[in-house]
């Protein structure tokens, strides 16, 4: 993990062309340490330590790693290389990419050809209809579902049941359900107020577009906006880079935003706006309910994410309404 330290192996000083991995690459290095002695090697998750045998257990296992990882967080977070969460897409964003991209210039069916960096007149002609269907889907997709991009991105048309207003969305697996057993998605087709975040019209506008009938759902766009092989998904850095496009479409910074941005986001609308409880959240997204990881607390609260209410203004009786009921679109100021 030297690639991580400001300093090397043998003890010298980086040099000034070399960049430092971050300290989240140097725990994801440790872990695969951990899980190559402990599988191929079965030596366990035992810490390693002596005996009068000799050394036993893990060696990625002991306290001197330990405390070098702990060092190295200390100076990462000195040298200002902390890392920070990305900021989370709300309903209110994803409304105003709906209303950007169902405007006819955008939403309409077209052949472009691929804008050169250079030509800062034409930097907001990055993609035609057909990109924006497929963002607005997925954006959906991952916003309700709280799936990682990732795993949105490699939904195949067989994983999809079509049934009038009713979607259901079955994966084969996923991170934390390596072996199947993964519960399917019910997505019931929205009220207009919510169209925005409507999967089932977001699905079924993208399919009968592209008459997709096997294959990744969200086929890779080419260069002459159109979807280049059922084999060829789109990935995650081309959707990144579609997204970033999009959020400066309609004056957003696209710097605090990531592929992350949509599962963190749609955990607080449900929580906040939907008002379902944790239990609830955690079984739809397929979460623990061990909460001694406090896995969704992260999702939830966020130093990053852009605060709902006023400090100020937590006790004023008179302030406006900031909740809504989802049915009937009801406030109070004391919600």
């Amino acid at each position: 993990m030297d690639k991580c330290d400001e300093v090397t192996l043998d003890n010298k000083a980086q040099p000034s062309n070399e960049i430092c991995d971050s300290y989240t690459q140097a725990q994801k290095m440790h872990a695969a340490m951990t899980k190559f002695f402990s599988h191929e090697y079965g030596l366990g998750s035992l810490e390693w330590h002596r005996t009068r045998d000799g050394m036993v257990g893990n060696p990625s296992i002991s306290p001197e790693v330990a405390n070098d990882m702990s060092g190295l967080r200390h100076w990462k977070v000195k040298a200002g290389c902390e890392a920070t969460s990305a900021r989370t897409i709300t309903a209110d964003i994803i409304g105003r990419l709906y209303d950007f991209n169902h405007l006819p210039e955008n939403w309409a069916l077209k052949q472009y050809s691929p804008v050169s960096r250079q030509d800062a007149a034409k930097l907001h002609e990055w993609g035609g209809g057909l990109t924006c269907r497929a963002l607005h889907a997925i954006y959906a997709i991952s916003f309700l579902c709280l799936l990682r991009i990732d795993e949105v991105l490699k939904i195949r048309r067989s994983h999809i049941e079509i049934q009038d207003d009713l979607i259901i969305l079955t994966l084969p697996f996923r991170k934390t359900h390596q072996y199947s057993r993964v519960k399917p998605f019910y997505l019931h087709m929205l009220d207009e107020a919510d169209a925005h975040l409507c999967p089932v019209c977001a699905l079924a506008d993208w399919i009968n577009t592209t008459t997709i009938t096997e294959g990744y759902i969200f086929h890779k766009i080419g260069s002459g906006e159109w979807p280049v092989a059922k084999d060829s998904p789109m990935t995650s850095e081309q959707f990144l880079e579609h997204f970033r496009n999009n959020l400066l479409d309609i004056g957003i910074d696209p710097s605090p935003y990531g592929t992350h941005s949509f599962r963190c986001g749609g955990c607080q609308y449900l929580s906040l706006e939907r008002c379902w409880p944790l239990c609830t959240i955690c079984d739809w997204g397929s979460w623990s309910i061990e909460f001694s990881s406090m896995t969704i607390v992260k999702y939830l609260i966020s130093w990053n994410d852009n605060p709902t209410e006023s400090h100020e203004d937590l006790f004023n009786p008179r302030r406006a309404p900031t909740i809504k009921c989802p049915r009937c679109g009801r406030s109070c100021a004391c919600a």
